[in-house]
């Protein structure tokens, strides 16, 4: 894994991102399925979470999905074909708005909840009576990185050890990024067309949360950010949610366990955004393929498979249980 090529066949990190999420075979044998359960959080909202497996005394894998994503994301689906072939529980706790029904409160979700990812890594160690190990993707692996960063030592008393797969690390170049060219055609459009639409819905639950006329002007994820994502969750606008959000600048203060997996062809990151080892810690390790798109790492003949990530990524969190 750390090394991945991808096929011959799968050329290029846009088409090495997005194949994988129509087309690739994502586990094997029967389709993952889960038993939800409805938590209340401190605020009087609620978060949803999808389980697999009941056994308390197994390891229990925690994924936290992406932007807008879900349980049913390719990447969830595989991570949960390789958590039962391995006979660990896993579980994917949504983000507020993402499990299929809209939040109650003001808030929503962002790439720097590291009180978010807090909460729910204690109420599943309340749960959960054997060992504990997270997987972050995109968003979600930024945000267990700034929890990570912010708990230091005390990491250690709700999770074994960490893993952030294509994690936006450095958000401001990433926003760039998909900003422009086939990012913005593509991927902007995609997270745009979703996330103003939930916002609408947002501000009709509560009216004069933001300003309705400047979120249906917005053309991209840094104006969304400005209006909705950044006021709304306690920061001063866009720059200072990207500045104080970004993981890359707090690995050095990690003291558990960390794999941080970004491939170099990854269109959500540039590659020359990613921490050299000099700007790391002790306990990460970094994972840097030339191969693997965004969330991609489809392998194998065509139409590919996702198993090459989800095992390589929990072969190394199972060295740390």
């Amino acid at each position: 894994m750390k090394a991945f090529r991808a096929p011959r066949w799968l050329p290029g990190g846009h088409v090495q991102t997005i194949w994988p999420v129509f087309f690739s075979r994502r586990f094997d044998g029967a389709k993952p399925v889960f038993r939800r359960d409805r938590w209340a959080t401190p605020d009087a909202d609620f978060v949803d979470v999808d389980w697999q497996g009941d056994d308390p005394a197994a390891p229990l894998l925690v994924l936290f999905h992406g932007l807008e994503g879900s349980s049913s994301s390719h990447y969830a689906q595989a991570f949960a074909g390789e958590a039962r072939r391995r006979g660990w529980r896993f579980a994917v706790p949504h983000f507020r708005g993402c499990s299929g029904e809209i939040n109650l409160a003001p808030r929503a979700y962002h790439s720097g909840d590291h009180e978010e990812v807090a909460w729910m890594l204690g109420r599943f160690r309340a749960l959960h009576r054997g060992p504990i190990v997270a997987v972050g993707v995109s968003l979600g692996g930024n945000a267990l990185l700034r929890y990570v960063e912010e708990a230091g030592t005390n990491a250690a008393e709700l999770v074994r050890a960490v893993a952030a797969v294509s994690a936006p690390l450095d958000l401001a170049a990433g926003g760039r990024a998909i900003g422009r060219g086939f990012g913005r055609q593509v991927y902007t459009r995609m997270f745009m067309r979703s996330m103003k639409k939930k916002a609408l819905v947002k501000l009709r639950q509560h009216p004069g949360l933001f300003d309705e006329k400047a979120m249906r002007a917005a053309r991209d994820l840094r104006d969304f950010d400005e209006v909705f994502t950044g006021p709304l969750h306690g920061f001063a606008g866009a720059d200072d949610y990207y500045a104080r959000s970004s993981a890359k600048g707090g690995l050095d203060r990690i003291r558990i366990p960390a794999l941080v997996l970004n491939a170099r062809n990854d269109p959500f990151l540039p590659a020359a955004a990613l921490p050299r080892p000099g700007e790391v810690g002790p306990c990460v390790t970094l994972w840097q393929p030339a191969h693997g798109g965004h969330v991609g790492f489809a392998d194998g003949a065509w139409p590919g498979h996702l198993r090459t990530l989800p095992g390589g990524v929990a072969g190394w969190l199972a060295d740390h249980l």
